[in-house]
C-alpha cells in the first residue's frame, strides 16, 4: 500500500508518495537535512480507500523529506520592446529551488 499527501509549500501544493524527489521553492535549510512539511491537505492511500481530508490542514500529519539540493533554475530572458522608438531593454531571472526527496508520510 503506497500513501498519496498533497502538502503546500511556497504558495503552491503537490501531490506527493514515499520516495518521490520534487523541486520545491527555496527552502531555507542546508543540503543533506532532514525537513518536516506541516501543511498537509490530504492523506490517502493508492487504492482510495482510506482518505483523510483537512479543514485547510490534517492536525496529525506530516511528511518527512530530505533536502537533496539547493540550486537554481534555468535563465528565463524577459524582453521589452517598443516598436519604433529604439526601446529594447533585456533582463534575465533564474528562480532558486530545492530539490527534495520525501521518505515518509505520518
Amino acid at each position: 500500500m503506497v500513501k498519496l499527501a498533497v502538502i503546500k509549500t511556497g504558495g503552491k501544493q503537490y501531490l506527493v508518495k514515499e520516495g518521490d524527489e520534487i523541486k520545491v521553492e527555496k527552502l531555507s535549510v542546508d543540503e543533506k537535512d532532514n525537513f518536516v512539511f506541516d501543511e498537509v491537505l490530504l492523506v490517502a492511500s493508492d487504492k482510495g480507500d482510506d482518505v483523510k481530508l483537512g479543514d485547510p490542514n490534517i492536525k496529525s500529519a506530516q511528511v518527512d523529506a530530505t533536502i537533496v539540493e539547493q540550486g537554481r533554475a534555468k535563465k528565463i530572458r524577459v524582453v521589452k520592446y517598443k516598436n519604433k522608438t529604439r526601446y529594447h531593454k533585456v533582463s534575465g531571472h533564474r528562480q532558486p529551488y530545492s530539490k527534495v526527496k520525501i521518505n515518509k508520510i505520518k
